[in-house]
C-alpha cells in the first residue's frame, strides 16, 4: 500500500501511515439477500506516535460488483460506515475547555448519522454555553437575545453562522405550531454545525490559552532578565 497521511482521533498528531501500523481487509457476503452481494472493510490504524499508541478501528460495507476479468467481487458503492474505536470523529479537547461545553460536543458527534437532528440541538445547546460562559452574557431570557448581545464583538460572518447553527437547532429543539410540518437535518448538515463548533473553540478558548500562556512566557523572561541585569550592575 502507498502511505498516507492521518490525524490520530486520541492525540491529535499528524503521522504518516505504512504498513507497520495499518491494516485493511475486505470480505464479501454472498449470502442471497434483497440487496444483494456486499462487502465490508475493515479498517485497523495503530497511531505511530509512541506517547499514544492508540488504535483506531472502522467497518465499511460496499456494494459488491463482479469483476469479469480478475473473475472476483470488489467494491463499488459505499453503503454505510461505522466508527467503532473511538466511536465518533469528535477532536480531543484541552482538559481547561469547560466540562460542559465538551461533553455536548462529543455527545453531538456521537450521535451525528443516527440522529442529525438531535445532533443540530446539541450543537446549538453547546453554542449557548459557549456564548455565556466566554463572553459573560447572563440574565437574556433565550438564545436568539444572547447572540445578539455578541454582534459588535465577533465578525459579520461568524456571528451569521452562530445564528444559522440556533436556527437549525431549533427544528430539534421546539416542535413546530404545525406538526404535519416536518423538517429534516442530514448528517452533513449536522456536521457543519459541529465545525463551527470547533471552529470557535479554537478561535475562542484554544487560541486564547496559547496566546496568554506565550505572554506569561515573555513577561517571566523579562523579570529574569531584569533580576540579571540588576545582579550585574551590583557586582
Amino acid at each position: 500500500m502507498e502511505p498516507f497521511n492521518w490525524r490520530c482521533p486520541f492525540c491529535n498528531h499528524d503521522s504518516t501511515i505504512t504498513n507497520e501500523n495499518f491494516h485493511y481487509n475486505y470480505t464479501t457476503l454472498t449470502k442471497k439477500n434483497s440487496e444483494g452481494y456486499q462487502m465490508l472493510a475493515i479498517i485497523f490504524i495503530i497511531c505511530p506516535n509512541k506517547d499514544c499508541n492508540k488504535y483506531s478501528l472502522s467497518i465499511k460495507l460496499f456494494k459488491a460488483k463482479f469483476d469479469e476479468t480478475n473473475r472476483e467481487y470488489v467494491p463499488e458503492n459505499l453503503l454505510r460506515e461505522w466508527n467503532l474505536i473511538p466511536q465518533s470523529d469528535a477532536k480531543p479537547l484541552p482538559k481547561y475547555i469547560p466540562k460542559a461545553i465538551v461533553d455536548d460536543y462529543n455527545e453531538s458527534c456521537l450521535i451525528k448519522d443516527l440522529s442529525p437532528k438531535a445532533s443540530a440541538t446539541l450543537s446549538r445547546r453547546c453554542l449557548q454555553t459557549m456564548i455565556r460562559d466566554f463572553w459573560n452574557i447572563s440574565g437574556l431570557s433565550n438564545l436568539k437575545q444572547e447572540i445578539d448581545a455578541i454582534k459588535e464583538k465577533v465578525d459579520s460572518m461568524t456571528w451569521s453562522a452562530i445564528d444559522s447553527v440556533r436556527e437549525i437547532g431549533n427544528i430539534g429543539a421546539h416542535m413546530e405550531k404545525d406538526i404535519n410540518l416536518i423538517i429534516d437535518v442530514d448528517p452533513g448538515e449536522a456536521k457543519l454545525l459541529i465545525q463551527l463548533i470547533e471552529s470557535l473553540i479554537k478561535e475562542w478558548y484554544i487560541s486564547k490559552y496559547e496566546r496568554e500562556k506565550n505572554m506569561k512566557k515573555i513577561i517571566k523572561t523579562g523579570s529574569q532578565k531584569n533580576i540579571q541585569k540588576k545582579k550585574s550592575k551590583s557586582k
